[in-house]
């Protein structure tokens, strides 16, 4: 009797614990399966403009491509930015960063074009022929090399161009634009491009 009695509270023990932990179990297995397929859904990779005053192209990224458009916010910010920017790179474009982000309002662009465009094609000024004041590489071709008579003069006709040439004709992402811009890229222009983008946020 005292052996059956030992069995049946055996068994009732655990089929209690068997009851009260495979809830538990279920739920913390669950709920660990949700968070391992959330960490593997691809999130958009956003590439464009900080959204401050003015309109801005921005570039939103599902997968690899992007679309650019326009974006509304504060000025102020975007211009610090860029000085932060431009001193880091000792670039000679440091005191024109107010006026980058005015001309890119103008003519409702990133703030960010420009000055990328300008690191890809001769590291922020640094490389340029000689008394041009051109950075972007704007002109320059088999034929001669176009030159600004400052680098404000510079900024205004490529990033009016940029909208012009560019923008405006559906030209909308770094690896379009460089088709038309350096069609003998491999495409690290707009690998470079997109990356210094990135690093002016």
């Amino acid at each position: 009797m005292n052996g059956f009695h030992y069995s049946f509270t055996k068994s009732i023990t655990l089929l209690a614990i068997f009851i009260l932990f495979t809830p538990i179990a279920l739920t913390v297995s669950i709920f660990s399966l949700f968070l391992a397929t959330a960490k593997t859904q691809p999130q958009p990779q956003v590439l464009a403009a900080e959204t401050k005053a003015g309109a801005n192209i921005f570039a939103a990224l599902p997968g690899e491509l992007a679309t650019i458009d326009a974006q509304v916010g504060s000025s102020d910010a975007r211009a610090e930015i860029l000085r932060k920017y431009l001193t880091r790179y000792d670039s000679p474009l440091m005191p024109y960063a107010d006026y980058i982000v005015a001309m890119a309002d103008k003519y409702e662009m990133d703030f960010r074009l420009t000055t990328a465009i300008a690191q890809q094609e001769s590291n922020l000024c640094k490389v340029i022929p000689e008394g041009t004041s051109n950075c972007w590489g704007w002109g320059i071709h088999s034929q001669g090399t176009l030159g600004f008579e400052s680098y404000e003069e510079g900024i205004k006709i490529v990033t009016e161009g940029l909208k012009r040439e560019y923008i405006n004709k559906g030209l909308l992402i770094p690896e379009n634009i460089m088709q038309k811009y350096t069609p003998l890229s491999d495409g690290s222009w707009a690998y470079g491009v997109r990356l210094f983008m990135e690093e002016m946020r």
